[in-house]
């Protein structure tokens, strides 16, 4: 079985732009490429999970967000990182979705597809659906980042059980998984 890092796109690994939708607008965060390629080297499959609501509340289209996710792979491509599969709901919230976070469904997908061990593997996200993803796919652990909308959503989590492991950034959230990963 292998081990994986699931990660949430806009806020995590890309500066977080409401609804973003065009590919010249991608900025990743600084020190994302790296820390990607050094959890990549240490042989975690890497895979993004993503709710894209902008589609579902007729923002734009599965098209757009393709376009963005090529961007985003052309970035990294000189590091050579590679995600072995992007995720993505589009449906808005309230609206009737296997996938859409905070459901597991995408993590059973890859442990099933690509034979990912879930209990060996760490969920990378900046909002509450990320955490509870990864928790509720028995994941080894949940990490809230800080950029995007993780100072707010840290505020909200005052007692929140299971207590995530809370980082500053993608960087520093591979440095923990490095650190933890046995």
């Amino acid at each position: 079985m292998k081990r994986a890092v699931f990660l949430d796109r806009d806020g995590t690994i890309i500066r977080e732009k409401n609804f973003l939708h065009r590919p010249e607008d991608v900025t990743l965060i600084p020190g994302t490429g790296l820390a990607l390629k050094r959890l990549q080297a240490a042989g975690f499959l890497l895979f993004i999970v993503s709710n894209q609501s902008g589609v579902g509340r007729g923002y734009f289209t599965l098209a757009d967000v393709e376009a963005v996710n090529q961007r985003l792979k052309n970035e990294l491509a000189p590091l050579d990182v590679h995600f072995q599969k992007i995720y993505i709901a589009p449906e808005a919230p309230g609206v009737p979705s296997h996938g859409r976070k905070p459901s597991p469904q995408f993590l059973f997908e890859a442990r099933d597809e690509f034979g990912v061990d879930l209990a060996q593997s760490f969920m990378i996200g900046d909002k509450l659906s990320d955490l509870e993803c990864g928790w509720n796919a028995g994941l080894k652990t949940s990490i809230l980042v800080r950029t995007g909308y993780g100072l707010e959503t840290e505020e909200q989590m005052s007692g929140c059980r299971p207590t995530p492991v809370i980082v500053e950034s993608l960087p520093q959230a591979a440095d923990w998984i490095l650190r933890h990963r046995d």
